[in-house]
């Protein structure tokens, strides 16, 4: 249940965790796997009272905001936080503190969020977007952000994960905002403050694993997960049996809690085709109504998806998805590189990119040889653009790279710059990559921060995952690969923000933020009303043209080039040129269009 405590205080009331009231604290668990339990509050040890269905409760008088508490059963030990913890000051293995939700004033409470037509994304780490890796001060740099023309910030979880150097999707305690970047109420300020600025903020939210250290839900609510399905990580989380309606609970009141009691605009939920679930409705669904039915008139609150299954179906009830295809497509034209998932793509990658751009996915049924020939997707065309979030980079695509490194160390300026007026032009929602408006120098390696044994098959893990790859199959090369524990690789991928008013930097962030504003003016108005494929062609293997239709009436189109030497081609679009890179004239017979050259022409 969601309550607003006065104007500018917001609550969410859970079924469990640590209920603050005036007179104390009430403490609720669900523990099925287990007996009996104790609360112990500042070292003082209090039995719970067992409830129906698993559930263990104490109302404890005196207890106050700060109070430290942990879980302990009969026959288990150590001492456990709650798994509904609002706040864990010394990590997964330590206490969890009490917090006053209402502690924090709003000074933006009105802020309504921005419609789905006006969202530019932009991708940002907590812990390395800054020298400092705090919530505090990610905001002194939100100035910036606004004046780049980003209109949505997207966190990378924050879900405390055990140790303090953690991407985020390795979190344990989902309600908990990783101590490492500052307090509950920092937090807070921080989205207050993007509002100020007119920045809608979202966050990336796990609900297909925990990780692999500080979980103790096994121990006590077993119940939690399943042996008919796994994962990559493991045996896969419940939500499709009888039983699992307290584990589906969990997860949405975590969704609506961040949403209200946080006052984030929208989520993103990571790798939702690892959630196993056949059920009717399914956990999916029956999100995705509650955040509907749940989020308080007159606010804009957005739903994306990670899926790589391409369900176009659940785009029916989210609002957008992470588009692998256009990303894979884009990279292989500008890399040539063609390993991995890169070879579903390097048939043909112009028409992929093309089709992707005008309908969404590239795959929509058609057998994936990555994937052993498998089908993949379902059909897309007849969905909006924006139902699509785009982008040449974002954290998977650059830190699952050996060595991090961003497409800037891996194409040249003119191929980048090709495929940002596309990507930025385009009616799909775009999305960049932190340090990618000026072309950071810095990686974004993966890093974490495990116990020693852990944290050496990690180490050890991730090098044998590169074997296959030809470029590691030398063990001496593997080697090289950066320590995900070693508290360098973390440092090396924080962003250097003084490096952006030099050369080649300088340069980038200016035209970023051209396109931007051109975005702002002259796109984003027509999107109000929708945008739909009106069909693509392919001019040569590296020469695409799409157009679009807008529900006001209006066209756009683009032809882009997007490979080295020249191209002999013919096309012909309506309306008046909107931006060009290279010579592109608006009707061309039978003529030569120049590497990396991009035309946009729109009529109105």
């Amino acid at each position: 249940m969601f309550v607003n405590e006065a104007a500018d205080r917001f609550v969410h009331v859970m079924p469990f965790g640590a209920s603050l009231r005036d007179d104390g604290v009430t403490f609720r668990i669900w523990a099925p796997s287990r007996d009996g339990a104790t609360v112990v509050v500042d070292g003082a040890e209090h039995p719970l009272e067992r409830r129906d269905e698993g559930w263990f409760e104490r109302f404890v008088p005196g207890a106050r905001a700060g109070a430290r508490y942990a879980y302990a059963f009969d026959g288990l030990d150590p001492r456990v936080p709650d798994p509904a913890s609002r706040f864990q000051p010394d990590g997964v293995h330590g206490p969890s503190a009490v917090i006053d939700p209402t502690a924090y004033a709003w000074r933006h409470p009105g802020w309504r969020g921005r419609p789905t037509h006006e969202l530019v994304f932009y991708e940002l780490h907590v812990g390395t977007f800054t020298g400092a890796g705090t919530y505090a001060a990610a905001a002194e740099q939100l100035d910036d952000l606004a004046a780049l023309g980003v209109t949505a910030l997207e966190l990378m979880p924050l879900a405390q994960p055990a140790g303090v150097r953690n991407w985020g999707y390795d979190g344990v305690l989902p309600f908990a905002p990783q101590h490492a970047y500052g307090s509950p109420d920092e937090l807070k300020a921080f989205v207050d403050a993007a509002h100020a600025r007119g920045l809608s903020v979202f966050l990336d939210v796990v609900y297909n694993h925990f990780g692999p250290e500080g979980n103790y839900l096994g121990a006590f609510a077993g119940a939690f997960f399943t042996d008919r399905h796994h994962t990559p990580w493991g045996s896969a989380i419940d939500v499709e049996s009888d039983a699992a309606a307290n584990v589906r609970a969990f997860f949405i009141h975590n969704a609506l809690y961040w949403l209200h009691e946080y006052r984030f605009d929208g989520l993103r939920l990571d790798a939702v085709h690892e959630i196993r679930d056949a059920s009717s409705p399914s956990f999916l669904l029956e999100l995705a109504s509650s955040v509907r039915a749940r989020t308080e008139p007159g606010r804009h609150v957005q739903l994306v998806l990670e899926n790589d299954a391409n369900g176009a179906g659940l785009l029916r009830s989210y609002d957008a998805q992470w588009n692998d295809d256009a990303h894979h497509a884009f990279h292989v034209l500008l890399t040539g590189e063609h390993d991995g998932y890169y070879r579903d793509y390097a048939d043909d990658p112009a028409r992929r990119l093309a089709r992707a751009l005008a309908e969404g996915f590239a795959y929509q049924g058609e057998p994936s040889p990555h994937r052993g020939d498998a089908p993949r997707g379902e059909p897309s065309a007849d969905l909006p653009a924006t139902k699509f979030v785009d982008f040449l980079q974002n954290h998977d695509q650059i830190g699952n790279r050996a060595f991090g490194e961003r497409l800037s160390t891996l194409t040249g300026e003119a191929a980048l710059r090709a495929a940002s007026a596309v990507l930025l032009l385009a009616p799909a929602l775009p999305l960049l990559f932190m340090g990618e408006e000026w072309a950071a120098s810095t990686p974004f390696l993966f890093f974490s921060d495990f116990g020693e044994e852990l944290g050496g098959a990690v180490t050890s893990g991730r090098r044998r995952e590169f074997a296959a790859w030809p470029a590691f199959r030398d063990a001496n090369v593997r080697e090289r690969i950066p320590d995900p524990q070693d508290p360098a690789t973390m440092e090396a991928s924080r962003l250097h923000w003084d490096e952006r008013s030099a050369p080649p930097h300088a340069e980038a962030l200016a035209y970023h933020r051209e396109l931007l504003v051109l975005r702002a003016r002259s796109i984003v108005p027509h999107l109000a009303g929708g945008a739909w494929g009106a069909g693509y062609e392919v001019l040569d293997p590296a020469t695409l043209v799409v157009r679009w239709r807008f529900g006001d009436g209006a066209r756009l189109g683009v032809v882009a080039r997007l490979g080295s030497g020249t191209a002999p081609v013919s096309y012909a679009f309506e309306g008046a040129p909107l931006f060009t890179l290279g010579a592109v004239p608006p009707r061309l017979e039978r003529g030569e269009l120049a590497p990396w050259s991009v035309g946009w022409f729109l009529a109105s």
